[in-house]
């Protein structure tokens, strides 16, 4: 899977396969292991080891000490970027508490009902669009208060697919 990592104003591509635990990053190429144990994170490149302790995520935003030193990272994967460049609004972009169509499409799956608590960047909707299937996911944590669509049905893009009440 790929990946861009901004740090700094400096943005870094990154390639991870899951397959033989290997990753690419410009010139550099290796093995990596990456191991939680007891709340702390441990991410192994190569010979190198990495202790990894106080992540919070904001979003795509991931804050955390490395080896004691502080870092902020705006992480996107695949599907953010591709919507990205093609201009369209992802996740945390979107109006809070209701979740649009980030393109045209058609809904494959609805994962959740009326009523369903969920959290921050839990899968709600599979929608399928550009011959790939789309996991949109919650922006908020809250509860579903309606759904405006059913599987099977197209979309065209901002269309609301269902809106979620803020808890807290």
């Amino acid at each position: 899977m790929k990946f861009e990592a901004n740090i700094s104003d400096v943005s870094i591509h990154v390639e991870l396969s899951d397959k033989d635990s290997t990753f690419k990053s410009g010139k550099l190429e290796g093995t990596y292991a990456f191991i939680e144990q007891n709340g702390r994170y441990l991410l192994r490149i190569g010979t190198k080891l990495y202790k990894i302790d106080n992540v919070s995520y904001n979003g795509s935003d991931i804050e955390f000490s490395i080896n004691g030193k502080w870092h902020i990272v705006s992480v996107k994967d695949e599907q953010e970027l591709l919507l990205d460049r093609l201009g369209f609004k992802t996740g945390a972009a979107l109006a809070e508490g209701s979740l649009k169509a980030p393109m045209p499409g058609k809904i494959l799956d609805i994962l959740v009902s009326e009523g369903d608590e969920v959290t921050k960047g839990q899968p709600v909707v599979i929608l399928e669009a550009m011959k790939m299937e789309n996991e949109l996911k919650s922006a908020i944590d809250g509860t579903i208060t309606s759904i405006a669509v059913e599987v099977g049905q197209s979309l065209e893009k901002n269309a609301l697919i269902l809106e979620i009440e803020n808890v807290g």
